[in-house]
């Protein structure tokens, strides 16, 4: 039996007919709503709609994976931060800013295993008392995040560090910064860290030496204050170097007299920074380096800027290479004596 007009004379409509009708309609009515707003000829909408359906496919192909990638890496890394779980009770039970200290080093600890690859070799050259870490300080000083949150969660030790007077400026940072017993610099602050027991560490480059030390070079000028610190302690020296510390963030080159002027004349770090790449990053820590009788804090700084430059060179493939850097994740590169 045939189906019996509708009282419009409209032949009845599928589902499917439907679904297209309101997507064409929809497309009509933004069509024209567009062509409104914006004026003659300045948008081809036709030829963007056909874009958008030619590359579809393509976009769907991109966007399922990448999201499908950072669900396994978010699953890494509560599975890596679980693995703490008894340390992160046993710390919250001594007190709520021991807990939240070791919860911020388990981020920082599992952060850098999985996006970098993070190791560290030499951590029994760190003494059980207390001694200096001198560090070539990067773009971002990443690896020292790093460091000290594998040596807490590790040891139980926390590594106290002495920071540029701007960070306490900075807004909200006032209380990171006590938590984490980051002081600022001078003599007598460190000393009284090592009369305690504790591990300092130290970056006598500086702001400076993380925008303008391209190339791994150590930009410390005539800084000794390190050494005689150590001298009047009687604490070693524990060399300190990261492998790609440089390529993961870089500070911009172009126009660096300007920015060396801007810094230079205001103290604060002004300089951009890009990066966040995957390079694969290892710490190495030397063999401490004793005082000497007879030996003054510029020779002892020297002995120790002659140690990590050696680290440089032995671990540090030059010039330094972004793409090198994150095939180190998979590929051993060797490292030549002319590099």
């Amino acid at each position: 039996m045939s189906q019996r007009p509708s009282s419009s004379g409209l032949r009845p409509v599928g589902g499917a007919t439907l679904d297209l009708l309101a997507e064409a309609a929809a497309h009509c009515v933004l069509s024209v709503t567009v062509r409104r707003l914006l004026p003659a000829g300045y948008l081809d909408l036709e030829y963007a709609w056909w874009q958008v359906w030619l590359l579809w496919p393509v976009i769907a192909l991109l966007v399922i994976p990448a999201s499908l990638l950072a669900s396994l890496f978010l699953s890494a890394f509560f599975v890596e931060c679980y693995r703490h779980w008894h340390g992160l009770r046993a710390a919250y039970e001594q007190s709520i800013w021991d807990g939240a200290r070791y919860t911020v080093c388990v981020c920082w600890k599992v952060h850098g295993r999985i996006w970098h690859g993070y190791e560290v070799s030499g951590l029994e050259n760190l003494p059980s008392g207390p001694a200096i870490i001198v560090f070539y300080h990067g773009a971002i000083p990443i690896d020292h995040y790093y460091l000290l949150s594998e040596v807490l969660t590790s040891s139980g030790r926390l590594i106290k560090t002495v920071g540029d007077r701007f960070l306490y400026r900075i807004p909200g940072w006032k209380q990171l910064m006590s938590v984490f017993c980051v002081i600022p610099g001078g003599q007598a602050n460190c000393l009284a860290a090592l009369q305690r027991g504790d591990l300092l560490a130290i970056s006598p480059g500086g702001v400076r030496e993380a925008f303008f030390g391209q190339g791994y070079r150590l930009v410390w000028k005539d800084r000794v204050g390190f050494a005689k610190v150590a001298v009047e302690a009687r604490v070693p020296i524990v060399p300190m170097f990261t492998m790609n510390v440089r390529e993961s963030y870089r500070s911009f080159v172009v126009g660096r007299r300007f920015w060396t002027w801007l810094y230079e004349r205001t103290r604060l770090p002004l300089v951009p920074i890009y990066g966040g790449f995957p390079v694969k990053m290892r710490t190495y820590l030397g063999r401490p380096i004793h005082h000497e009788e007879g030996t003054t804090p510029e020779q002892l700084a020297l002995k120790v800027q002659v140690e990590i430059n050696r680290l440089i060179e032995e671990h540090q493939k030059l010039p330094g290479n972004i793409l090198r850097g994150v095939l180190e994740r998979i590929i051993e590169w060797p490292k030549s004596k002319a590099s």
